[in-house]
């Protein structure tokens, strides 16, 4: 692990505990002695599930189990580790999630198909299951409804801190309530929804309509965050639904449509958020969290493109690592990105400080303005194409020495 993210929370939200989610933790080994590297979840009967997951050609043994099983629907049981990846591992690989599996559905007394697996850290390197499939019985007897914290950091592995987000609302005549957690710090350009991240409510969601709900939210979170443009074999989201809230007077939804689900998915859709950005916020290395605005552009598939250009730049990265507001850089990756643009049309500006428009080095550019402007820890970059209506926003880091040192050791 590096230095602490200067976006760490000086504390974690306090999640409360979701009537039908027990949880544990234990340090098993997997790479490091003595880290808590081992999460055990357990779900009440009814719990429906969604995912969302890595549409990499190189996935992990345990992304093809949940690919496998979501269809299902029905859930009893997450087990993540982390540490190993168990990704380009063959055959030894599946068997690793098989036994993984076999002990967590005779721990949590359920079916092969109501586990569902995940696992984070290094490709290539086979993961004993061994070390921790004998610990599931008794993680399940001491699992307890409040160990979100505990669950966050059993999860990281780069990540300087616990990601998590909480959310309550009302659901019909009841108060629902939305939990979750993330890691992720490199190898982030989900093309899916995220490096792993879990959430958890006790609304009565049906699968269909959780799958529908999933599916929408990710696009302009997760999916809206890059570190450094590569996505992982690992990228996994599953979102659980116990349906407890059902005895409290809320309705249960099948259709993700439902109008009364709207405040819901609203929630939803800002916990994914919330931790969408403190992946960013974590990026290896990251000192600046950065946010690309494209505006103008002819349709917003065309926004996003650009934006992920400028975004996933190591130029643009190094020059807001260096306070360079270096606007030559972002033109270049404008102009790269393959999408309708007009050099004499575009105008840029950093933190709100027009530099640059029509073509041109904007008239009012005074560099001292412009270079204070980039000290600032949260740096905004805003594109405007003006050729239509498109928009779109990503958000990424700067690139700096921390992160080549990160990544240079990572396997040492």
């Amino acid at each position: 692990m590096g230095k602490i993210s200067p976006f760490a929370p000086k504390r974690l939200a306090k999640l409360p505990p979701i009537e039908g989610v027990r949880i544990a933790t234990a340090a098993a080994g997997i790479r490091y002695p003595g880290r808590t590297d081992l999460l055990f979840a357990l779900f009440d009967p009814g719990t429906t599930v969604a995912g969302a997951l890595t549409k990499s050609k190189t996935a992990s043994a345990p992304v093809d189990w949940c690919r496998q099983h979501l269809a299902h629907g029905m859930a009893r049981a997450l087990v993540v580790n982390s540490g190993n990846a168990n990704a380009f591992t063959g055959k030894r690989g599946r068997e690793a999630v098989a036994l993984t599996v076999e002990a967590a559905a005779s721990a949590a007394d359920c079916l092969d198909a109501d586990v569902y697996v995940a696992s984070t850290g290094v490709i290539g390197q086979p993961l004993d299951a061994r070390k921790f499939t004998g610990l599931l019985g008794d993680l399940a007897r001491r699992a307890k409804p409040d160990a979100y914290e505990q669950a966050a950091r059993a999860i990281m592995t780069t990540d300087t801190f616990a990601k998590v987000a909480t959310a309550t609302v009302r659901l019909g005549k009841a108060k629902v309530t939305i939990n979750g957690m993330a890691k992720g710090a490199g190898m982030i350009a989900p093309d899916m929804a995220t490096m792993l991240a879990f959430v958890f409510t006790d609304a009565p969601i049906a699968a269909s309509a959780l799958q529908s709900l999933l599916k929408a939210g990710v696009e302009d979170t997760f999916n809206a965050v890059t570190i450094d443009g590569d996505t992982s074999t690992s990228d996994t989201l599953l979102a659980f639904a116990t349906g407890a809230a059902l005895a409290e007077g809320a309705p249960k939804i099948s259709r993700a449509s439902d109008p009364r689900l709207k405040v819901f998915t609203r929630a939803f859709n800002a916990v994914l958020a919330d931790l969408a950005e403190q992946v960013a916020r974590d990026g290896e290395g990251a000192r600046k969290l950065v946010e690309i605005l494209v505006e103008g552009a002819v349709s917003k598939t065309s926004a996003r493109k650009i934006a992920m250009s400028v975004a996933n730049s190591p130029l643009v990265k190094t020059a807001i690592a260096g306070e360079d507001a270096n606007w030559g850089r972002v033109v270049m990756a404008v102009g790269k990105a393959g999408e309708p643009a007009d050099r004499d049309r575009l105008s840029i500006a950093f933190n709100g400080i027009r530099v640059a428009s029509r073509g041109a080095r904007d008239p009012s550019y005074v560099e001292a303005e412009v270079s204070a402007a980039m000290k600032q820890p949260k740096i905004q970059i805003r594109i405007a194409l003006g050729l239509g209506k498109g928009r779109d926003r990503v958000l990424t880091c700067d690139l700096t020495k921390e992160y080549v040192a990160i990544n240079g050791d990572y396997r040492s």
